[in-house]
């Protein structure tokens, strides 16, 4: 699968600025459902990448800034699922390509029943 050279990324400082802020992103985890129980960003929602579809019933806004995420650079889910987003009409999809390793990295709290 070729992924799109336009599709914007984000960094662990930038989106815990804006988690912090005053206009909250929509954040997902883009990982199947038992490894976001186990461990995923404050304020998350899970959406698995072969169930992109489900935003349509979360996301009613196609220019809703939504970060997508998974659990590591080497990790192929969020940058699949943001394509998928950006396919189905969404205008405001970045990849948080750290992931999960990223975020605890830069010393930012997971939340779950193994974090």
């Amino acid at each position: 699968m070729t992924l799109t050279a336009t599709l914007q990324t984000i960094d662990a400082e930038t989106l815990h600025r804006k988690l912090t802020g005053e206009h909250l992103p929509i954040i997902i985890n883009a990982l199947a459902k038992d490894a976001y129980q186990a461990k995923h960003i404050p304020g998350s929602i899970n959406i698995p990448t072969e169930n992109a579809e489900i935003a349509r019933e979360v996301i009613p806004y196609m220019d809703a800034e939504i970060v997508v995420y998974c659990a590591n650079n080497d990790c192929t889910a969020s940058p699949e699922l943001a394509q998928k987003l950006e396919e189905m009409g969404y205008t405001n999809v970045s990849d948080f390509e750290e992931g999960l390793a990223g975020w605890r990295q830069a010393g930012y709290e997971l939340i779950g029943t193994d974090a």
